[in-house]
């Protein structure tokens, strides 16, 4: 199952003795103390002059998408060290607790951590969601979502409820395994798990929540380790694609304002569906990156769609960075797969033909 590996175990397995650390993302403590000496701080530069965002990054984090209920927006240190410590406390446990030797076979969706129901489980060797509370200008956050300012996703519009419909009245007329356009796009090694490439670039609470960002003064191009998606922001004075080319990750471009790269995408495909939901032709989505110390970029979105939401909606969370290198992620399960997967199919349905 190399296909679902986190880096740190493919490049294990691809470079033999060779021993990656895991990032360490520094505590919340650490961020409030940078965030305070940020004025003594100058932003880097590149050689053609524009703020470095260059390197490998990570956007793990314990900070749910959604906020809680009964939470605030910002944490109290008491609350942050209960989930921080809580989180460490689960994985030692999950890690230490030896392995029966008679167990039967994983069970499956049945299992909190399983990722599918149709294969198996990984335990935590095998994942890598964050150990750190998302800390922005100080405050450590409950949900990434700040806006609206309950922090939840806003109501869908009756547009979008009705094209909800209309895909599920659709594909209720095949069977999960029919033929592979009803394969999720993830397992189809298409784009990456939930919404790590983006836009908007969300953790996705598993595990290969790393990028690699490279500059040019003409575009910005960002590697996705998961799935090994690949987004290219073209600078400059945009030139829109027509309205029919949609690639998965939209049509990207980015300006300066400050030391902040403001960045626009349109013609997203709707495939590439954000939580279930495909966006319209007059969706987009605003993302901010702004350095913020030797060891962090801030990243912003906004999801303006009014078609599919009520309101715009969007949040902010850190990138921190990674001291690792990125490998390929080696995504063959579905694209060599599949046949495989379909023809287990067909084979658990002659087996009940023939009983």
């Amino acid at each position: 199952m190399t296909a679902n590996l986190p880096h740190r175990t493919v490049s294990t397995l691809c470079m033999g003795a060779a021993m990656l650390t895991s990032a360490i993302l520094p505590s919340s403590s650490a961020a409030q103390a940078r965030a305070a000496s940020s004025s003594e701080w100058q932003v880097p530069m590149t050689a053609f002059g524009q703020p470095d965002l260059q390197g490998n990054w990570t956007n793990a984090t314990l900070t749910p998408l959604s906020r809680r209920a009964g939470q605030p927006a910002v944490l109290s240190p008491e609350q942050v060290a209960q989930i921080e410590s809580g989180a460490a406390e689960a994985v030692n446990e999950a890690i230490n607790e030896p392995s029966d030797p008679d167990r039967p076979l994983p069970p499956g969706g049945d299992n909190p951590v399983c990722i599918d129901s149709g294969t198996t489980c990984y335990n935590e060797v095998y994942r890598d969601p964050g150990d750190r509370v998302a800390v922005i200008n100080g405050e450590a956050r409950s949900s990434i979502l700040t806006r609206p300012a309950d922090g939840r996703v806003p109501a869908l519009t009756p547009a979008a409820q009705s094209i909800l419909a209309e895909m599920r009245a659709f594909s209720s007329q095949f069977g999960q395994f029919d033929h592979p356009e009803v394969r999720p796009l993830a397992e189809r090694c298409i784009v990456s798990f939930g919404s790590n490439a983006g836009p908007p670039m969300l953790p996705n609470y598993w595990y290969n929540n790393n990028y690699t960002i490279v500059q040019s003064p003409d575009a910005i191009m960002i590697m996705t380790e998961m799935v090994h998606d690949v987004r290219i922001i073209r600078l400059g004075e945009p030139k829109p694609l027509p309205e029919d080319m949609q690639p998965y990750f939209g049509d990207s471009w980015g300006h300066w304002e400050g030391n902040t790269l403001v960045v626009e995408t349109t013609n997203i495909n709707p495939e590439n569906a954000f939580q279930g939901v495909p966006f319209s032709a007059q969706g987009k989505v605003v993302e901010r990156f702004t350095r913020t110390d030797d060891a962090t970029i801030e990243y912003g979105f906004t999801i303006d769609d009014p078609e599919r939401y009520a309101e715009p909606w969007g949040g902010e969370l850190p990138f921190r960075r990674l001291d690792d290198l990125v490998y390929e992620y080696s995504c063959h399960e579905g694209n060599y797969a599949l046949e495989g997967v379909l023809r287990g199919a067909r084979f658990d349905e002659n087996s009940e033909t023939r009983r």
